[in-house]
């Protein structure tokens, strides 16, 4: 696994509690919409390895990373502290749930797989395909991005994961656009769970259902 010394180009707050943190892509670093990189953090005197998703189309010239803050985590306040020219150890890029340019998607999102959600649709849509994005939370990041690519012809379904029918609410929502092809699922386990079982359920095939859990 390659590393990096990364200089941060700003931080920005993009919903409730959470911020993207945009870096400057150091030389010899390419990575597809859904990759994820090691960042290593200093807590009380070691460096401590937390994973974040790309969350930006692509990584010419700078990239982004989403970061839902924890107030009584161990990195993630320290991740918000950052400004402009401050510099991340990091390494990557990790992992295989990723979209190469290769036809229409359906993007699925909950909490902070909106992150590489996001990143997904809009490579998608930047090479022509069609585009459905599903997310739920109980308050949206990246609206401004959202919009962008309502304008531009994606479909996209916000979801309130405090609803009482919640889980039939998403299993319908995912369901509904499996003719799209792909599926690309970013969230906890639970969330994952209902996804696939019922992108399943809808006829898509397992090797179309692409999910990355965060635990």
């Amino acid at each position: 696994m390659d590393e990096y010394e990364v200089v941060v180009a700003g931080v920005r707050d993009v919903g409730q509690d959470t911020i993207a943190i945009d870096v400057e892509t150091p030389a010899g670093f390419s990575a597809l919409p859904g990759q994820f990189v090691v960042v290593q953090a200093p807590v009380d005197g070691e460096l401590v390895d937390r994973y974040y998703t790309i969350s930006s189309p692509n990584t010419d010239g700078s990239f982004e990373m989403t970061v839902e803050i924890d107030p009584d985590g161990d990195v993630s306040p320290w991740l918000a502290d950052l400004a402009a020219g401050d510099e991340l150890s990091m390494k990557g890029p990790l992992g295989e749930t990723c979209y190469d340019d290769d036809g229409d998607v359906l993007a699925v999102a909950g909490g902070p797989g909106i992150g590489p959600a996001v990143a997904i649709a809009e490579r998608a849509v930047e090479h022509g395909h069609e585009v459905a994005l599903v997310y739920e939370d109980d308050g949206f990041a990246h609206e401004d991005r959202l919009d962008a690519l309502a304008d531009a012809g994606a479909t996209v379904e916000l979801l309130d994961e405090t609803a009482e029918d919640r889980e039939s609410a998403l299993a319908d929502a995912a369901a509904e656009h499996v003719d799209l092809g792909d599926a690309f699922v970013f969230g906890f386990n639970d969330f994952c769970g209902t996804v696939r079982d019922a992108l399943r359920d809808a006829g898509l095939d397992d090797d179309g259902i692409h999910v990355e859990s965060f635990g």
